[in-house]
């Protein structure tokens, strides 16, 4: 309850600067296979796209709330934005790049409001970062998240879905409590699937809000079809469709009515220009059309 009350106080208080605000989720997830766990089930992400997506959406006036999944990767070009660290807290808040320790607002929980600590964010000093731990275990995000998106932001809330939530998990009570023992021969396990927060986000929590999920594939055949699936099911407003081995240079925008291609030429790869600033520069164009719309 005091968490979801700072938050609400944070959201309130951007709201009265005129300023839109922005969830991001980020980082992938370790399914424990024990109760007292030294085996873990994971994926691959490292965070990387929810934190430069985070850091664009500041430059571009959002107040950003982030909720990111440990471990999470925030790389060193991110001045903005914590260094890569094994566990978030208190070492998250030690390791500004080329910063001192920010000030920290206010603690409560697991909740850290954060204003932005570079100099070139002084014209965005009222722009504060709201950042949320989470466990890193299958289901993260459904608590955390359905308490942060009870904010009174309506059209003007976009959620960033970029996290790696596990599609599958091992209940507690279904889990061993000791490692697993390799003498017992091969090992077979099952697994449950994970709840799905992108129908209640939609349905219950902000119905208003512009929502943005992820959806990642190895066969580009399927790429398309999947992400029109998930519009079609959650009913939501955009999936950001890519390729595992193609996401750091291209992706397509997909909505119920288009499909958008944005990738980085030669030229700007050579820059050192990242993918995200294309996805939300193009993002922000369709978010303002979505609050015209919703009058």
């Amino acid at each position: 309850a005091a968490a979801e009350g700072r938050v609400r106080a944070w959201a309130a208080a951007q709201a009265a600067r005129g300023r839109r605000v922005a969830l991001v989720t980020s980082g992938g997830t370790q399914v424990p296979l024990e109760a007292r766990a030294v085996r873990f089930l994971e994926n691959f992400s490292s965070g990387r796209r929810g934190a430069a997506s985070a850091e664009r959406l500041v430059r571009a006036g959002y107040g950003v709330l982030i909720l990111w999944l440990v471990p999470a990767s925030w790389a060193s070009p991110w001045a903005f934005f914590p260094c890569p660290v094994p566990h978030p807290r208190p070492h998250v808040l030690s390791l500004f790049v080329g910063q001192a320790l920010p000030p920290v607002l206010s603690q409560v929980g697991s909740c850290l409001l954060l204003p932005g600590p570079h100099p070139e964010y002084q014209a965005l000093s009222q722009a504060f970062c709201l950042c949320l731990e989470s466990h890193p275990g299958a289901n993260p995000c459904l608590l955390p998240l359905g308490d942060s998106s009870r904010v009174p932001t309506g059209s003007s809330a976009m959620f960033y879905l970029a996290a790696a939530v596990s599609d599958f998990y091992i209940p507690v009570s279904e889990m061993p409590e000791h490692k697993i023992q390799s003498s017992e021969g091969p090992l077979q396990i099952t697994m449950k699937m994970v709840p799905k927060m992108l129908s209640p986000l939609v349905r219950d929590w902000a119905p208003e809000a512009f929502v943005i999920s992820f959806k990642l594939e190895t066969d580009p055949q399927i790429l398309l079809d999947k992400s029109r699936q998930a519009l079609e099911k959650y009913r939501h407003q955009v999936v950001v469709a890519n390729v595992l081995e193609s996401r750091r240079t291209s992706v397509i925008i997909v909505t119920r009515d288009s499909q958008t291609p944005l990738s980085l030429s030669n030229e700007e790869i050579a820059q050192g220009m990242e993918i995200e600033e294309k996805i939300v520069s193009y993002l922000q164009g369709q978010h303002t059309a979505f609050i015209e719309r919703k009058g």
